[in-house]
C-alpha cells in the first residue's frame, strides 16, 4: 500500500509539482505530517499547513497555479468539502442575521492594513489596467469607467451598494457632481468613509443592502457580490430594480467564477472570507432575468492579477510599521491568500465583469464605454 508521500507525490506530478523539487513553483515541505494532512483535509488541509509553516515554495503563486491548471482543485475532493458545499445548499449562509459577520471578521481588520495595501485609493477590487502603469492609476481609471458607463451627471443621485471606504463615492461627487448614499456591513469603513466624504453630498450607512428604501437615478455595487450568495442573487437584482428611478443604469462589478457553484474554498471560508461565493455567468442572467435588460457584459479580469501583485508588494514593503499589530502567523496567511489568488486570475480560473443593466433597454441602444 502506498505511503501518504508517494500519494501525494503522484498527485502533484499530475501539476507538474516536485516534492523538494528546484524549481520555483516546486514544494518545499519541512514537516512529514504534511502528507496525511493534505489527503485528509485537501485544500483546507494544504492552506493551514502552509500557516504553521510546514511547508513552501519559492514562488507560492506559481506552486497554485499548477494546481490549478491541472483542476485538481475539482479532481481531489475530501469530506471538508463535500461538507462545505451541503452546508451552503441547507443554509442560507448569506442571510440577513449571517450579514455582518464578513464586516467584522475580514473589513474591520484595520484600518491601517488596508491602507498600506490598497494605495492611494481604498478601493479593495480590481483596477482598470488598460493605460495604467501603477496601481493608483488602475483604480483611478476604474473608478471613472464606472461613471462614464453610468452616465453619470451633475444633479443625479446614487447608490453604491457596498461602497468600501467611500471612495467611489468621492469620486463620484468630485468629478461629476452627483450625491448619493453608501451601504456596507462594516463599522470600520462607515466611520472611515464619513471622515473621507466631510462636506460632500454623499452619506453612509452601516446597512444590509436588503433593508434600502430610497431611490436612485443610478446604483452601482463594486466588489460586494461576491458576498451576497446563490439564495439571494434574486432578491439582490429586484432591490436593485427597485431602487432605480426610470431609465436608470445599475452597474455590477464583480469576481465570477467560470463554473456554478455554492460555496466557496474550504480554507477563503474559513480564513478570509466568510459565508463567501462566486457567481457563474448563468448564476447571474437566472437571478436577473425579467428583471433587468443586459446592455453589457464586460470581462477584464487578467487585470486583477496585476492588482493583486500589487497589494502583495505594498503589503510587504509596508510589513514593518504592521508585524507588531498583526504578527507573522497574519502575514503568512495574507500572503497566501494573495497567492491564491494571483493563481485564480493567471490561470483564468476566475474572472472580473463589470456588466452594465437597463429595467427596460436603453432606447436606441446602450453604447459600450472602454
Amino acid at each position: 500500500m502506498a505511503t501518504s508521500y508517494e500519494r501525494v507525490a503522484r498527485i502533484l506530478a499530475c501539476a507538474d509539482v516536485r516534492v523538494n523539487g528546484d524549481r520555483a513553483w516546486d514544494i518545499q515541505v519541512h514537516n512529514e505530517a504534511f502528507f496525511p494532512r493534505v489527503l485528509a483535509r485537501g485544500s483546507l488541509g494544504l492552506g493551514e499547513a502552509f500557516l504553521d509553516g510546514w511547508w513552501n515554495a519559492a514562488s507560492i503563486e506559481g506552486l497554485l497555479a499548477h494546481l490549478l491548471e491541472a483542476h485538481l482543485d475539482r479532481h481531489v475532493r475530501t469530506l471538508t468539502d463535500w461538507w462545505v458545499g451541503i452546508r451552503a445548499i441547507l443554509l442560507n449562509l448569506q442571510g440577513k442575521h449571517r450579514a455582518f459577520e464578513v464586516g467584522e471578521r475580514h473589513y474591520d481588520l484595520g484600518n491601517d492594513l488596508y491602507r498600506a495595501m490598497l494605495g492611494r485609493y481604498m478601493v479593495y477590487s480590481c483596477g482598470y489596467w488598460r493605460h495604467a502603469s501603477n496601481l493608483d492609476a488602475a483604480q483611478e481609471a476604474k473608478l471613472d469607467l464606472v461613471c462614464r458607463k453610468l452616465r453619470l451627471s451633475p444633479g443625479m443621485r446614487v447608490l453604491d451598494i457596498g461602497c468600501g471606504w467611500g471612495e467611489a463615492l468621492k469620486f463620484a461627487a468630485e468629478r461629476y457632481g452627483v450625491s448619493g448614499v453608501g451601504v456596507t456591513i462594516s463599522k470600520e469603513q462607515g466611520e472611515y468613509a464619513r471622515d473621507l466624504c466631510r462636506g460632500l453630498p454623499v452619506e453612509f450607512r452601516v446597512q444590509d443592502y436588503r433593508d434600502v428604501t430610497d431611490t436612485y437615478d443610478a446604483v452601482f455595487s463594486l466588489g460586494m457580490f461576491e458576498h451576497v450568495g446563490v439564495k439571494n442573487y434574486r432578491t439582490y437584482f429586484e432591490l436593485a430594480g427597485r431602487c432605480l428611478r426610470g431609465d436608470g443604469l445599475f452597474l455590477l462589478h464583480s469576481i465570477g467564477n467560470n463554473v456554478s457553484a455554492v460555496s466557496t474554498d474550504p480554507w477563503i471560508e474559513k480564513y478570509i472570507f466568510p459565508n463567501s461565493v462566486l457567481p457563474s455567468a448563468a448564476q447571474i442572467t437566472r437571478a436577473l432575468e425579467g428583471l433587468f435588460v443586459i446592455e453589457d457584459w464586460h470581462n477584464f479580469g487578467a487585470d486583477y492579477e496585476r492588482t493583486l501583485c500589487a497589494w502583495r508588494d505594498n503589503l510587504e514593503s509596508a510589513w514593518e510599521s504592521l508585524q507588531t499589530h498583526y504578527g507573522e502567523r497574519f502575514r503568512r496567511m495574507w500572503r497566501y491568500y494573495l497567492a491564491a489568488s494571483i493563481a485564480a486570475f493567471r490561470t483564468r480560473q476566475a474572472q472580473l465583469w463589470q456588466i452594465v443593466l437597463s429595467p427596460h433597454g436603453v432606447p436606441g441602444g446602450y453604447l459600450d464605454v472602454r
